[in-house]
């Protein structure tokens, strides 16, 4: 018991000195924020993954490449991964220098400006569509997940189709196999030459932030403050968050426990349609209820019911 009190106190101040270092910015737009956060009750958190790595020019960060809604339900022993399709036909709120109108979700971002602008512009018409408010959001640059990942030693995950990279040419074959940062990362951004295109690509990063997730608990980091640091070192300035006013070593401490074998893939409720010869996907009507699900908290209920929607991880 003494042990386990000293290592809870180790990994506290490792935390709250990361939450004094970590870049933080007002991510969420005012109308998405949740008023105020309860760390024992359900939380819902934006995960943004920006294409910075892709290039060096001015117009890099400016796409979001990666669109994720975290629903944890109270007691924080599980969680709900839902991958927004990158082409789903929304309703962008006016912005400076935007007026608004309907084009595809990932458009939000860049006509936000990129960057805290462009994920408060995201915010602002995810919680439009849905009527989530957020307990916080995260910006990724996803090369710093390359590092961590390699820190760790690989990842484990399954291919289930085999495909070819349109960016290194490599082939993924069938089967669970080791990948190191720099494949685990091809793995998770291929959208084409893929089955269900797109939303294929939505499975491969959840399987990815799970894989993440296991190999951070079979490798004990998130009791190891030691181990821990370097992760955090190594991720660095790849995160941006805002945590709704919750000091950060709180909410990591808060979710230290939550199991990868916990994490369940949804995927959002949506075909894909032509309209005006622009390829797009289209919500089904209300979501087929998951978002009134999470405004509700029966997630796990509505995951139950739905099973065509959850995505095997």
């Amino acid at each position: 018991m003494i042990l386990a009190s000293v290592a809870a106190v180790g990994l506290y101040r490792l935390a709250h000195r990361y939450d004094q270092t970590v870049t933080r910015e007002e991510l969420l737009d005012p109308d998405a924020r949740r008023s105020r956060t309860d760390l024992d009750g359900p939380l819902n958190f934006l995960l943004i993954g920006t294409d910075r790595w892709r290039s060096s020019s001015a117009t890099a960060d400016r796409r979001s490449d990666t669109i994720l809604i975290v629903h944890v339900p109270a007691g924080g022993r599980e969680a709900f991964l839902m991958s927004v399709p990158r082409d789903l036909r929304v309703i962008i709120p006016p912005a400076p220098g935007f007026s608004g109108g309907v084009d595809k979700i990932n458009a939000a971002y860049q006509h936000g400006g990129g960057g805290a602008s462009g994920t408060q512009l995201l915010s602002a018409t995810l919680a439009q569509l849905t009527g989530i408010r957020f307990d916080g959001a995260v910006k990724v640059d996803f090369s710093g997940f390359r590092d961590v990942i390699d820190h760790l030693g690989g990842v484990r995950i399954c291919v289930d189709t085999e495909f070819r990279s349109i960016h290194t040419d490599r082939v993924f074959t069938p089967g669970c196999q080791e990948m190191d940062g720099g494949t685990a990362l091809d793995f998770a951004r291929q959208r084409y030459d893929l089955p269900n295109g797109d939303y294929d690509r939505q499975t491969h990063q959840q399987q990815l932030l799970r894989a993440i997730l296991q190999r951070t608990s079979e490798t004990s980091i998130r009791t190891n403050p030691v181990r821990l640091d370097q992760v955090i070192r190594a991720v660095g300035n790849s995160l941006t968050v805002d945590t709704n006013g919750v000091l950060l070593a709180d909410l990591l401490l808060a979710l230290r426990d939550l199991p990868a074998d916990a994490l369940r893939g949804i995927r959002l409720p949506s075909y894909p349609q032509t309209i005006d010869e622009v390829s797009y996907v289209v919500l089904e009507e209300g979501g087929a209820g998951i978002f009134t699900a999470i405004q509700n908290q029966r997630v796990p209920q509505w995951a139950r019911a739905n099973p065509r929607w959850v995505t095997q991880l």
